[in-house]
């Protein structure tokens, strides 16, 4: 895995590579709206993830998964983390948190 020093270089170079879908964090599943797709846990791979944090604003800190489903579409997912993260249920935010095989 490379190393990225902003979320935004982050996103240009893997968006480069492929991931040009974007993908929204909602109760049960990712949300696709560029295809209109919905993503549950058992339909789709983290492939890479990389942490941001601010320096001195907790609102900076954030985490960038680039993710893939099993038919193939590939797009990254920016999450807050800490105090600012968004509530999922159980399965999608374990599925987030697995480490990558």
């Amino acid at each position: 895995m490379k190393t990225y020093d902003t979320l935004s270089g982050a996103i240009r170079d893997l968006q480069q590579h492929g991931y040009d879908q974007d993908f929204n964090l909602a109760d049960d599943h990712l949300h696709c709206p560029g295809l209109d797709l919905k993503l549950h846990p058992a339909n789709f791979q983290v492939r890479e993830f990389y942490r941001f944090e601010g320096d001195t604003d907790p609102a900076d800190e954030s985490i960038l998964y680039a993710i893939e489903s099993d038919a193939g579409v590939r797009g990254l997912l920016v999450s807050a983390y800490g105090a600012y993260s968004s509530p999922a249920n159980d399965a999608l935010m374990q599925k987030l948190t697995m480490p990558i095989a």
